[in-house]
């Protein structure tokens, strides 16, 4: 008998840690009816160290000895080194498996990694807090890298560790549909798996952090009911700025880190005030404009390794270092949309159905038909099916009347724009340009207050351009510039 069969006949027969989940457990399963086969796994956590492990399984005999060979193998362990195991290390602990029973590891490992998640998404202290001593004296301390398993995070992660930091990855899962194409969409179930193996690669720990049911809720809902009233809502900026750097960076502490480190490419600025958002050296890239809600408190403890860099530059980076997502194409969608249109989304979502209204000109009159004013968007030139002389534009939307109206290029321009919702983090007075669409250039502009002065959350304020702007989109954010600094943004209204 060789040593794996030794190995894999005794993690077999071990049921010392097989019993009831004590209170406070984080559990995690994985298996089930699909395959037969079923891990269970309890951790209890204390000052950063798993202090208890329950666990079962059921099915093969390879599922319950990889399940019971994970529960040893974390059994006393810090978290952080809890979360560096992965299939790999399971299957050599209980002395390597067929390529037909691997699939257990991948089990237990799954099952292990939902423990974790239950751990990422609690208030639990996750890492000692002596593991920042010496951050402050030139030591690069311990840093969270959120990695979508695209190549700019994890670059963004081999950077921060050529700089000496100790480097955790962490990646949200925020979406699971059927229908979604979860190889293409950044947040995934498919997307945590691809990053977790990628951070293992590079001998980084790696956390999941669930945040599905508040990005259903704040996100996708908002999206939805933003074009059932006739918007076109950026589900992105209310994404990063309202769920997700916020709960990451909550992780981080809790983990003993420093810093949050993305891969945006964004810039952080300091203008005597404290810290404000920027574009970043890559024009082509920059998205700070995705960024421009997060408040200026979080941006203290964000750092984005990846500001001075070109996407060719990342991608040199990553192919010197054989990372296997150096080549990888990016989604163009919203990770939601991923592999899906949008109008079919809005229907499953929303009820949003084909529903027939008028096309009408500037004057009112009914001049044609559409098929529902959710498939339009204020700007749009094409696909509207009314003949005229010279190019027409959707210039509003009625989401009550189902009316599209429409008109030219010329009717299209607007020289002010009003905004609700607006937040200003320095004196509108400073205001000196705006973005209306992300990939659009600044407009020279100015604020006219209309309710609500000086700094902070204002009901609504009017924008005067300095020349005129064609198609500003009702739901779409407008973000307020001093200079080269994001100071604020709002909403367009319509």
């Amino acid at each position: 008998m060789g040593v794996s069969q030794e190995l894999f006949e005794a993690y077999l027969r071990d049921e010392s840690r097989i019993g009831p989940v004590g209170d406070g457990a984080f559990t995690g399963a994985a298996g089930g009816a699909a395959c037969g086969d079923l891990a269970r796994i309890s951790l209890e956590i204390e000052d950063g160290v798993v202090s208890r492990v329950t666990c079962d399984a059921e099915g093969c005999g390879a599922t319950q000895a990889a399940t019971a060979a994970v529960a040893e193998m974390v059994d006393g362990e810090a978290v952080l080194d809890v979360a560096r195991i992965g299939i790999d290390e399971v299957d050599a602990a209980i002395g390597g498996l067929t390529p037909a029973k691997r699939h257990a590891a991948q089990l237990a490992a799954d099952a292990l990694h939902r423990a974790l998640a239950q751990a990422a998404a609690s208030s639990q202290v996750l890492a000692a807090a002596e593991s920042l001593e010496g951050v402050g004296d030139g030591q690069p301390g311990r840093v969270l890298v959120a990695m979508s398993g695209g190549v700019d995070s994890a670059v963004a992660a081999l950077l921060e560790r050529e700089q000496g930091a100790e480097v955790i990855g962490v990646t949200l899962k925020l979406w699971a549909d059927p229908q979604t194409d979860g190889a293409k969409a950044c947040c995934s179930p498919e997307a945590v798996l691809g990053a977790r193996s990628l951070a293992h690669s590079l001998g980084i720990p790696h956390l999941t952090l669930d945040l599905e049911e508040e990005f259903r809720r704040r996100v996708v809902a908002e999206f939805v009911s933003g074009y059932a009233t006739g918007s076109t809502p950026n589900p992105c900026i209310a994404c990063n700025g309202e769920v997700r750097i916020a709960a990451m960076i909550d992780l981080a502490e809790r983990l003993g880190a420093t810093n949050l480190v993305t891969g945006h490419y964004a810039r952080i600025v300091e203008d005597g005030d404290g810290p404000l958002l920027a574009a970043a050296a890559d024009d082509n890239k920059d998205q700070s404009y995705m960024l421009a809600a997060l408040p200026p408190g979080l941006l203290g403890r964000l750092r984005f390794p990846l500001t001075e860099l070109t996407k060719p530059e990342v991608r040199e980076i990553a192919a010197r270092h054989e990372l296997t997502v150096a080549r990888k194409p990016e989604s163009q969608d919203l990770c939601f949309l991923s592999g899906q249109g949008k109008a079919d989304f809005l229907r499953r979502h929303g009820g949003l159905r084909e529903r027939e209204g008028e096309v009408l000109d500037r004057s009112g009159r009914t001049i044609g038909r559409h098929r529902g004013h959710h498939h339009y968007t204020v700007g749009q030139r094409r696909g509207l099916g009314v003949s005229a002389e010279e190019p027409l534009y959707v210039l509003a939307k009625d989401g009550v009347a189902n009316t599209v109206t429409v008109g030219t290029r010329e009717d299209l321009q607007v020289d002010t724009v009003r905004v609700r919702n607006a937040v200003l983090h320095r004196d509108g007075a400073t205001v000196d340009a705006v973005r209306l669409r992300y990939r659009s250039q600044p407009v020279p502009a100015a604020l006219t207050m209309t309710t609500g002065t000086g700094t902070g959350r204002l009901a609504e304020i009017d924008i005067r351009l300095g020349e005129t702007f064609a198609g500003a989109s009702p739901g779409q954010t407008a973000v307020l510039l001093a200079g080269e600094a994001i100071v604020g943004h709002g909403t367009i209204c319509a």
